[in-house]
């Protein structure tokens, strides 16, 4: 562990200094795997964000780690963790590698998905598989592209379309997909493939200034069989299954808040050790001038403003989760937590990558060091949805009482 904690160091660029201030190891007995695990994707982040592409080592990795299954409840052979754990770890890695956070963080979102629409007999097969075989899952259910049409075939369905911003998809060995059901893009069906099944595309052609290596391209599906057995059922049919969207929102707050804690720690690193004084200060060290010091404080009160919020997020919907029969303002409370916790966490991720290059100076934008990576991560990804409607959905809720309704975004 030393020699590697020193490789991790070697580059400001390349890896956090894992200050306890940032990065508390609170994962139990597994927190040796996890820090083993985030200082070998530390040690190639830079090179390999500059690179793009799909990250197949990488996500090797992430499989035998063992944490792919964190989410799947022990009587399916998985480790049944919490969602605040789940949470915190995601935003753990984040800090390091963003994007293959985002693929760890999507594959227990599909897991949420089997436990949320699938029946037992189905959660058995597909959740039993992926913990004995350590399937990696990805996505093809971007509710707003509406392009895929399920059409019913005697005994049988069959899939025809394209889906876009399939994060995972490509080296996944099964995808949750969703195609419309009615008129509505609120309203869908879910159903699983293998990734092997005939007439599935699944192309690399994301191309994202941020986020490089999610993998979260395009899938055509050309004449795709699906077995009756595949399809789970529709979205939003109750407060609990409409759960899925709030914990969807929550993994994007971590990956916000991850790259903020990143580059915050990258940042303090190389002022340390490599940042030089502005000559007009007077002060023998960037570490001793004002203006630098008065700017770490205020980035480091916006981070630790946000990070309560989402764990407290993250407490409510575990609490729902937990509840057998969830009511819809139950529902409501976890919706209005949620918006909170991301749109604070959004605000002060664009601050804090943004506003770190002020206080380590233009050196630090050479591109062999991809501070950069940080803000263009959360850049990309608080454009997923936009904040101004989380907002408009508090003003709403603090005026009328009305909670955020559930929908694809909340």
């Amino acid at each position: 562990m030393a020699a590697e904690l020193r490789a991790a160091r070697a580059h400001p660029g390349q890896a956090p200094l894992f200050e306890s201030r940032l990065f508390p190891a609170e994962f139990g007995g597994r927190t040796a795997k996890v820090e083993r695990l985030a200082r070998r994707l530390a040690a190639t982040a830079v090179e390999r964000d500059q690179r793009g592409g799909s990250a197949s080592a990488e996500r090797q990795l992430l499989r035998d780690s063992g944490l792919l299954s964190l989410a799947i409840p022990q009587s399916f052979g998985g480790q049944g963790v919490a969602w605040p754990e789940i949470y915190h770890l995601v935003r753990y890695l984040a800090a390091v590698d963003s994007s293959l956070a985002h693929l760890f963080a999507f594959q227990h979102l599909q897991v949420a998905t089997l436990l949320l629409f699938a029946s037992i007999d189905q959660q058995r097969h597909w959740l039993t598989r992926t913990a004995q075989e350590q399937w990696f899952w990805g996505n093809a259910s971007n509710g707003r592209d509406t392009r895929l049409k399920l059409t019913r075939r005697d005994e049988h369905y069959e899939l025809n379309g394209v889906k876009s911003f399939c994060s995972g998809a490509l080296g996944a060995d099964a995808l949750m997909v969703s195609a419309p059901r009615g008129h509505s893009s609120e309203e869908r069906t879910f159903l699983v493939l293998p990734t092997q099944r005939e007439g599935l595309a699944i192309n690399d052609d994301w191309d994202g200034f941020g986020q490089r290596q999610t993998d979260s391209g395009t899938v055509q599906f050309e004449n795709v069989f699906v077995d009756s057995s595949e399809i789970l059922g529709p979205s939003g049919a109750s407060p609990r299954s409409s759960l899925r969207s709030c914990l969807s929102q929550l993994v994007l707050t971590q990956l916000y808040l991850g790259n903020a804690q990143g580059a915050l720690d990258a940042a303090l690193h190389y002022t340390r050790e490599q940042a030089r004084a502005w000559p007009a200060s007077g002060a023998p060290e960037a570490r001793d001038e004002p203006f630098i010091q008065q700017r770490y404080g205020e980035l480091w009160l916006q981070y630790r403003s946000a990070v309560p919020l989402a764990e407290a997020a993250a407490q409510r919907l575990q609490a729902a989760w937990e509840k057998p029969a969830l009511t819809a303002a139950e529902r409501g409370e976890v919706a209005v937590q949620v918006a909170e916790a991301k749109v604070v966490a959004a605000r002060a991720a664009l601050e804090i990558t943004s506003q770190i290059f002020e206080a380590m100076g233009a050196r630090a934008t050479s591109s062999r060091y991809g501070f950069d990576r940080f803000w263009r991560n959360v850049r990309v990804h608080t454009l997923h949805d936009p904040i101004d409607y989380k907002v408009r959905d508090l003003g709403r809720w603090l005026l009328s009482g009305v909670p955020p309704s559930p929908s694809l975004y909340s």
